[in-house]
Order: C-alpha cells, then sequence, then structure tokens
C-alpha cells in the first residue's frame, strides 16, 4: 500500500483516506494506482460491507496537482494518445467507486476539488463537515473535467446547473451543496467522523444482497430506459425474495425484533 492512500478494514466498514496533507490530497500516479488495487479488491472482499472515501487533514481532495500540471508530468506519457490513455485508464477509479457492489460514503472536510469533487460524486452517498467547499475547478485552470464529473453532476442537479457549476467554478459552501443535493448530510466538523461511520457501520449490518442489486438498479435507472429497469427490478427483486437474508427479516419483522444480516 503507498503512502499515499491508506487502508483500514474494521467492524465491515473499509476506510481509504487520500494521505497527501500537504498538498491537500491532490492526486498522484501512486495514489491512484493503489486505489486502483484496493478498490476492486474490497468490492469483492468479505471483510468489507461499506468503502468510505476521505482526505487525511484539512482536506478531503483538492484534484488533480497542479504543480504537476506545470511541469507537465501529471500522470505520464509524451504524446496524446499515451496522456489520454494514462489518464483513462486512472478514471476507472470513480466507475469502481460507483458501481462496486457495495454502498461507497464520501466523508468530506474543506475542499473537494476538481477531480476530487468528481471522486465524492462517484460514492453513493455524501456526508459532510460544516467546513466542506465543493467546487469543479476545471476552469480555473483551462480543464474541461475528469474522472465522471460531468455525469455525476447531471445526475445530481440536472444539466442547467451541472453546466453553470462547470463553466463559473463557483465554490459552493456545506449548506448550499446540501440544498443543491451535492451531499445526503452536513454535520458539525468535530461530528464528521463519528456520523459517518454510525452511517457506515449501520449500512455494514445491512442486507448485503440486496444493496448489492439496489446499485444495479438505480445505476441502470440513471441510463437507460423504463422498460429495461422494471425488467431488472422484477428479477432482482425476486432474487433477494430467495435469500436468507429476506426470510430472516420478514421473521424479525413479525416477531418486533431487529434482523442479523449475514449476505446469504
Amino acid at each position: 500500500m503507498s503512502e499515499d492512500l491508506l487502508e483500514v478494514v474494521k467492524d465491515g466498514v473499509a476506510v481509504l483516506t487520500m494521505n497527501r496533507p500537504d498538498r491537500l490530497n491532490a492526486l498522484s500516479g501512486p495514489m491512484l494506482d493503489v486505489m486502483l488495487e484496493a478498490l476492486p479488491r474490497l468490492a469483492e472482499s468479505a471483510e468489507a460491507a461499506v468503502v468510505v472515501l476521505t482526505g487525511a487533514g484539512r482536506a478531503f481532495c483538492a484534484g488533480g496537482d497542479v504543480k504537476a500540471m506545470a511541469e507537465g508530468r501529471e500522470f505520464g506519457g509524451t504524446t496524446l494518445e499515451e496522456k489520454a490513455q494514462a489518464l483513462r485508464s486512472r478514471m476507472e477509479v470513480s466507475r469502481w467507486l460507483h458501481e462496486m457492489p457495495k454502498p461507497t460514503i464520501a466523508m468530506v472536510r474543506g475542499a473537494a476539488a476538481g477531480a476530487g469533487l468528481s471522486l465524492a460524486l462517484a460514492c453513493d452517498l455524501r456526508i459532510a463537515s460544516d467546513t466542506a467547499r465543493l467546487a469543479t475547478a476545471f476552469a480555473r485552470v483551462g480543464y474541461s473535467g475528469d474522472f465522471g464529473g460531468s455525469f455525476y453532476l447531471t445526475q445530481l442537479v440536472g444539466t442547467a446547473k451541472a453546466r453553470e457549476l462547470y463553466f463559473t467554478a463557483d465554490i459552493v459552501d456545506a449548506p448550499q451543496a446540501l440544498q443543491l443535493g451535492l451531499v445526503n448530510r452536513v454535520v458539525p466538523d468535530a461530528r464528521l467522523e463519528e456520523e459517518t461511520m454510525a452511517l457506515a457501520t449501520r449500512l455494514g449490518r445491512g442486507p448485503r444482497i440486496a444493496y448489492r442489486y439496489m446499485k444495479r438498479n438505480f445505476n441502470a435507472a440513471e441510463s437507460g430506459p423504463l422498460k429495461d429497469l422494471l425488467d431488472l427490478e422484477a428479477w432482482h427483486h425476486t432474487r433477494c425474495g430467495m435469500t436468507d437474508d429476506h426470510r430472516e427479516a420478514v421473521k424479525a419483522f413479525v416477531e418486533k425484533r431487529e434482523p442479523v444480516f449475514r449476505g446469504r
């Protein structure tokens, strides 16, 4: 594991911490490479039911490393094709956060800008500190945007507001982010970890198989026709009805107790 990314798995929750606090956790090649190794592994891990992505220190992630951009060495390669391919391969991080068969949560403190915002938006849920400041930021450095931000932002706030936020690169504070639906909750900074981990632990005790199919349904709903989604929902719903978790939940409901899910 690179020092640029820290990983801890405890009580069913995997926490990935972007660890370049002196650079506000600006993305680096090594950080993304390790994340690309970690996410597929955690997607299959029986130990991790939920994945939390966060940043060390006072920021979530400031996006790309502007110093590396200025020196022309952000992701390597010399030709247009090489540079684009190097970037595209690392952008798979966003797809894994969005599509992995487990809930993903971004725990956002301070700046989440550019590609850092894209990674937060790729997660299923976002819990923000009252210190959070979100910005697309790409226009400020003459970039058009990467890591799926234009897709995720359009889904969350609609195309008109997404275009405004990209064109202006305006900074959105925590209350504005909550009002726009960019984040799910805003909590006092001192309670950010406590609140996020409480939610992650709660989801970690939930029905893992059902969550997996819920994510497939929502991802299909983002771009597919209603007829296909209805077919998918019918199959997934019936499949969940054949699990031990479903039977346990029904029994617990009748017995007026909390169900104990085992992912079977």
